[in-house]
């Protein structure tokens, strides 16, 4: 509130003098009103919700046999390579030996690596999609939807990942596998360190498709 004084003017004169005029503003109410618009803020406010990553473990802390494996091998200039199985030097009997294949970064190409991974996680990604419907649905509760997502992504039918690069590699190239991996609800990969025989079938790769060019 706003208080006006008025001081009594001096009669001896005889003459009326202009009144001087002395103002003082009360801020206790402007006090209470910003305290009650930080109060009204804070409990209307929406955090920010924690994100988090489900992992895959196998059980016990004991490493499990890769049954269905596919290994990314990334060199210079965005070139990314795959084979699938494991990796063969010579031909033995039936199997021959291994060959890369190329992929590109790129969502709308067939021979993409988003394409690649959908069609190869396929049953896997309706899974949790069928799964994510019953949770929105109210049919499973939370606890009993992130163990059965977890159980999906560690199935040991699954595709198990391995992301290996050269010297030439870039950071960024690798965060993309990851991030696609992600999308397509993969639930089992790991970055590893490349061996001779990759690099050397990476090298060949790398060099025949430059002179393709």
């Amino acid at each position: 509130m706003a208080e006006i004084q008025q001081p009594a003017g001096n009669r001896k004169s005889g003459k009326p003098r202009a009144k001087k005029q002395s103002t003082r503003i009360d801020m206790t109410p402007m006090v209470d009103l910003a305290f009650l618009l930080l109060t009204f803020f804070v409990l209307t406010a929406t955090f920010s919700q924690p994100k988090s990553m489900e992992l895959a473990f196998p059980p016990n802390g004991e490493p499990s046999p890769i049954k269905r494996g596919i290994t990314f091998l990334l060199s210079k200039n965005d070139r990314l390579f795959y084979y699938e199985g494991e990796l063969k030097d010579e031909a033995v009997q039936n199997n021959p030996k291994t060959k890369l294949s190329e992929l590109s970064f790129s969502q709308r190409e067939e021979l993409g690596l988003h394409k690649f991974l959908l069609k190869r996680n396929k049953n896997l990604h309706e899974e949790i999609k069928s799964l994510d419907r019953k949770h929105k649905n109210k049919q499973v509760d939370d606890e009993t939807f992130k163990r059965l997502v977890r159980a999906a992504k560690s199935d040991k039918e699954s595709y198990t990942f391995l992301i290996k690069t050269d010297d030439n590699a870039t950071y960024k190239n690798v965060i993309d596998v990851i991030d696609e991996l992600n999308i397509n609800v993969v639930g089992k990969y790991a970055v590893t360190e490349m061996i001779a025989p990759e690099q050397e079938l990476l090298n060949a790769a790398v060099s025949f498709a430059g002179n393709s060019h």
